[in-house]
């Protein structure tokens, strides 16, 4: 039973990708390219304005900062290489058109993302910072206008 749930999300994660078999591929060698906009939309959060709303750039505390305040779970990415350094969060398809936070984009859809295998949960490079639980666990956009909130105001101390 354990192993159906990581298997059932990467056929949902691979189910974006226009040929899934080749996204299953690339996830066996660790990250697929998958477009956004068909199972999930990615809003792309500046690392530093995460680190501000949690109060910290600990991994550990990060992931469970963001466990405890995105209800429900959620899945949210981490790509730690490059100088950018952004968090992705996974979010309902569709909420690219009501979007409307300053400074954090929500991806378009149909942009590339760069997606880790479910089990991918640490550096070096991208990352689940919070992993689905499940397939279709993506995060409340409300959620993750609460937290950019919490971040800009903690900034700005």
């Amino acid at each position: 039973m354990m192993n159906r749930t990581p298997r059932a999300i990467t056929d949902w994660l691979a189910s974006a990708h226009p040929v899934p078999a080749q996204a299953r591929r690339e996830f066996a060698v660790g990250i697929a390219l998958v477009p956004t906009g068909d199972k999930f939309d990615a809003i792309r959060l500046p690392a530093p304005l995460v680190h501000a709303a949690v109060g910290s750039e600990d991994p550990d505390a990060v992931a469970a900062f963001l466990a405890k305040t995105l209800p429900g779970g959620g899945a949210v990415i981490h790509d730690a290489y490059g100088v950018g350094v952004w968090y992705y969060a996974l979010v309902p398809p569709g909420t690219h058109v009501d979007w409307r936070v300053p400074d954090v984009e929500c991806l378009r859809p149909g942009t590339w993302l760069g997606v880790p295998r479910v089990d991918l949960t640490a550096r070096p490079g991208p990352h689940w910072t919070l992993p689905p639980r499940e397939p279709g666990c993506v995060c409340a956009p409300h959620a993750l206008t609460n937290l950019i909130a919490l971040g800009h105001d903690k900034l700005r101390e």
